[in-house]
């Protein structure tokens, strides 16, 4: 048996392990979307590390696009098998999976758009162009489509025998909605060997969701490593200090305060938070909008899945039935709407997608916004270093957007105690009974170094065997 670690390895996007039996039947875990510019990682998406119409099943952990988002391309490519998940992780790729094909699709029209416009004006003026190929999506929404009729979903907590000799279970991960770990019992010649995912793990005592529930015992874990060299230092929530970020823009500076939000959990979570401060009386009055319409549905998509919803919410929801609404609040689906907020000069709350800053609308907020002083940008995840999120968490002094350098005189605040990743305590909490009998482990979803660091941290902990592959690393178990 080997596994091979087609993405997400020494990188935090593009989740994808390939799993491949005695018999040659193979599982894939994940088949996720690279967000990012990095040098050498610019075929990533366009290229798999190996042939998509002899992978058998697709486990997936959770509908994050960088978990999810080359499903559709899988298909595309000749991928016919099933695909298995939780519950509401069938719903959220439904929605999310055909918005990613949307925004492909628009981009492709918008780059071959401005290509015509260059070549006219090069001809105009009698120069001389190299001739550039139009772009052409990853995938269609077509393509979006065809792949949800792949999808097998299955509750939490119930082991699932996909073929003879394999059986998987999936346990919450506290994650997002319908998140969960991916535990395999596989019996070959006679043999058993269990292996472990944890896909991405959640935090504890975070708003809305059930507390991350601990793994099986497995023989070989794959481990995420996302924050594996550090800790959060704050609690989850954290609503004193939100609440303060708000005022100082909203009525002090009178100026907008926009938060990069994932569409999916990061959004649901900080509107939940506003509900309870309008709830309280606590929250000034003035306008919020969520401005991205996948949020918009994937919000509908968190009211029909209440099994994932933790105690508090489902008490706080006997006094308050819709935790996600209240009166100042606006769902903005309409993109004239969307641009009326790019030019309006009145204090605001504006939370879009996606929370990188790298595609969707909060591009436009941020060119139309990061110049003024008057407004806050907060960042509430993790942004890969490439993408406009990440330049504006390092501290850069200028950003390129459409062509044009903007300067940042914007406030850039950031609040880690929003992130939906758990930090290396907390990892090391999840995993601290598997090191009897664990065989080996393997660190995926981090930065190199970060892995390097947690490594140190694990060995200390008795973690031994702890491997780092790089992207294409193939190894026997």
């Amino acid at each position: 048996m080997k596994i091979k670690f087609c993405g997400a390895a020494q990188e935090v996007t593009g989740s994808a392990h390939l799993i491949t039996l005695d018999s040659g039947y193979t599982i894939l875990l994940d088949c996720g979307l690279y967000q990012g510019n990095r040098e050498g990682m610019k075929k990533f998406n366009e290229e798999f590390l190996f042939d998509p119409a002899d992978v058998d099943c697709l486990i997936l952990s959770h509908a994050h696009i960088d978990h999810s988002g080359r499903i559709p391309k899988l298909v595309k490519d000749g991928f016919r098998g099933e695909i298995h998940c939780t519950h509401a992780t069938r719903s959220l790729c439904a929605i999310m999976l055909l918005d990613s094909a949307k925004i492909q699709e628009r981009d492709a029209e918008y780059y071959n758009k401005r290509l015509k416009e260059k070549e006219a004006k090069a001809k105009k003026k009698g120069k001389k162009r190299v001739k550039k190929e139009p772009r052409t999506p990853l995938y269609t929404s077509e393509h979006a489509k065809e792949a949800m009729n792949h999808f097998i979903s299955y509750p939490y907590d119930r082991r699932i025998a996909i073929k003879t000799g394999v059986e998987v279970l999936f346990r919450d991960a506290g994650h997002i909605l319908g998140s969960a770990s991916v535990s395999l019992k596989i019996t070959e010649n006679g043999k058993t060997k269990l292996i472990g995912f944890t896909g991405d793990i959640g935090r504890p005592n975070r708003p809305i969701l059930r507390d991350p529930l601990r793994m099986p015992k497995v023989d070989y874990l794959i481990c995420e490593s996302t924050y594996g060299d550090k800790d959060h230092g704050a609690k989850p929530g954290e609503d004193s200090k939100f609440l303060n970020i708000i005022k100082h823009t909203c009525l002090k500076k009178r100026g907008k305060l926009i938060i990069p939000a994932f569409s999916i959990g990061r959004t649901q979570e900080i509107v939940f938070m506003l509900d309870q401060m309008e709830s309280a009386g606590v929250l000034p009055k003035i306008p919020v909008y969520v401005d991205s319409p996948l949020a918009v549905n994937a919000t509908t998509v968190f009211g029909a899945h209440p099994e994932c919803y933790d105690d508090n919410l489902h008490e706080y929801m006997l006094t308050d039935d819709n935790p996600f609404g209240f009166n100042d609040l606006t769902y903005v689906k309409d993109v004239a709407v969307s641009k009326q907020l790019n030019f309006s000069q009145k204090p605001c709350i504006i939370i879009s997608s996606s929370g990188m800053m790298n595609a969707g609308r909060v591009r436009h907020h941020l060119a139309n916004s990061i110049a003024d002083k008057k407004n806050t940008f907060l960042i509430v995840g993790y942004c890969a270093p490439q993408t406009p999120g990440g330049m504006l968490r390092a501290g850069v002094e200028k950003i390129k957007l459409y062509g044009e350098w903007k300067p940042v005189e914007a406030d850039i605040e950031i609040m880690e105690s929003f992130s939906a990743h758990a930090d290396r305590g907390e990892i090391i909490d999840f995993i601290d009974h598997q090191k009897e009998g664990l065989k080996r482990l393997f660190l995926v979803h981090g930065v190199k170094e970060k892995q390097e660091n947690f490594k140190g941290t694990l060995a200390d902990n008795g973690f031994n065997q702890v491997e780092i592959p790089a992207l294409g690393d193939e190894f026997e178990l």
